[in-house]
């Protein structure tokens, strides 16, 4: 069974909003020594409900799910602590993804800060090659 967001609440609604209009989710995978490790990540919220991300090969976080799935994403809250969403996931290597650049709506997302970075939506995709898919189990927060 898909994982769903209720949206009948102003918290499933704020939810929603976020996964489909930020830039940025922390993504924290675990080591084999069952140690944390967050990063910054760029995300597409996919219509199925999962996220997809784009990875540079032989990261931390490529190792650490090459031995653990478990994951947990975030938004990061507001100033005095409120507007917190967090996701229990499990996240693996997704070999069926399209590359970053033949992934229309990934790339109208981040044409800017693909730009802001010096790259081509081509250089990008080359770079960062290695989609992750994130498969969204629980969500917690206020």
């Amino acid at each position: 069974m898909a994982f769903t967001i209720d949206t009948s609440t102003d918290f499933g609604k704020r939810v929603k909003h976020r996964l489909e209009h930020e830039q940025v989710i922390w993504l924290t995978t675990v080591d084999s020594n069952r140690r944390p490790f967050s990063s910054p990540v760029w995300f597409f919220y996919e219509e199925d409900g999962t996220l997809l991300i784009y990875s540079q090969p032989n990261k931390t976080k490529l190792r650490n799910l090459d031995s653990n799935a478990a994951v947990s994403v975030n938004f990061k809250s507001d100033e005095h602590g409120g507007n917190v969403v967090v996701f229990e996931a499990a996240a693996v290597i997704d070999e069926s993804a399209n590359p970053a650049a033949n992934h229309a709506a990934y790339i109208e997302k981040y044409a800017g800060a693909i730009a802001s970075i010096g790259m081509s939506p081509e250089s990008f995709s080359n770079e960062y090659s290695v989609p992750i898919r994130v498969i969204l189990q629980k969500l917690r927060g206020h």
